[in-house]
């Protein structure tokens, strides 16, 4: 399986408008839900994956709620997927490629989301390095995805000590997957 980095496109910023639009309409009597477009897509100017990552963010007490909102337009829930206070989704067409969560306000998960994206919208260096360390590691022959991951882990710390996020956190984050 190969891994496809390309460069950024400013279609991923409308494609995100679109489907947040549609999502937020599913979450109208969710009171606390937001949306927010996360990962690599979301940063103007980096090379990424092109497949969207959006954050459907709620209070606790509404999450089966958003779950609920999500199925009822044809996101099929996953479940968890070992990362507590994240559900993820398979999204009900293949247009565009996305990935969508409901993440708990307030955990871990989240908050690495928001990092990453904040640190590298204003920190064009660290985009720039961490758009070169992707690009050459989905060059090499024979890349899967945890070796991937774990090959951006480095530059991922550097950005996240631009962060909010406390030592014992970013540590937390580089155990628990190898990076954000």
């Amino acid at each position: 399986m190969s891994i496809e980095v390309v460069p950024w496109s400013p279609r991923w910023a409308a494609e995100f408008e679109e489907v947040a639009a549609e999502l937020r309409v599913a979450l109208i009597h969710v009171a606390s839900a937001r949306v927010e477009h996360v990962g690599s897509t979301s940063v103007p100017g980096l090379a990424a994956k092109p497949v969207l990552d959006i954050d459907v963010v709620v209070d606790g007490p509404d999450t089966e709620a958003a779950i609920d909102a999500l199925e009822s337009i044809g996101y099929l829930h996953r479940g968890d997927l070992g990362v507590t206070g994240r559900e993820a989704f398979s999204a009900p067409d293949s247009e565009p490629r996305r990935n969508v969560y409901v993440c708990l306000t307030g955990t871990l998960a989240l908050r690495t989301h928001l990092a990453v994206r904040d640190v590298l919208r204003r920190r064009d260096d660290l985009r720039d390095e961490y758009a070169a360390t992707k690009r050459m590691l989905a060059a090499q022959p024979g890349m899967d995805m945890p070796s991937y991951v774990a090959g951006k882990s480095m530059v991922l710390q550097r950005v996240l000590e631009e962060s909010d996020l406390s030592e014992q956190e970013r540590l937390a984050v580089l155990l628990l997957k190898g990076g954000a």
